[in-house]
């Protein structure tokens, strides 16, 4: 699966979840090591972690049978951060993101979708 099409596979499984605040970003002219961000904010430790959950099952069934390099954090650190290689999935409670701001770092990004 190409990168882009992986992320907005994320993307979607996201709002099926009822992940909030959406973001896809495009990194490939701005690093080496990943082509994509997907950020998003879940309301609950819970929802956290039934995004992080939903993800890996619905990508483990595709075709490809995609499995993440890692995933690093949990619910209650408030930052999941999970590791396809060409597409970095960051899960935050709304704390962490507005603490973090990765939109702000990566800002040289260019925004390919977001959904609110």
């Amino acid at each position: 699966m190409e990168s882009l099409d992986l992320a907005n596979r994320i993307a979607e499984i996201i709002v099926d979840k009822q992940g909030e605040d959406i973001l896809i970003l495009d990194l490939i002219e701005v690093t080496t090591f990943t082509d994509y961000f997907v950020i998003c904010s879940g309301t609950s430790r819970r929802q956290l972690d039934a995004l992080q959950s939903a993800l890996r099952e619905e990508l483990k069934k595709t075709d490809e049978r995609i499995l993440p390099f890692n995933v690093e954090g949990d619910s209650h650190s408030g930052w999941i951060l999970v590791d396809y290689n060409s597409v970095i999935v960051h899960l935050f409670d709304p704390e962490m993101r507005a603490f973090y701001r990765l939109e702000d770092l990566w800002k040289n990004g260019r925004v390919v979708a977001r959904i609110q």
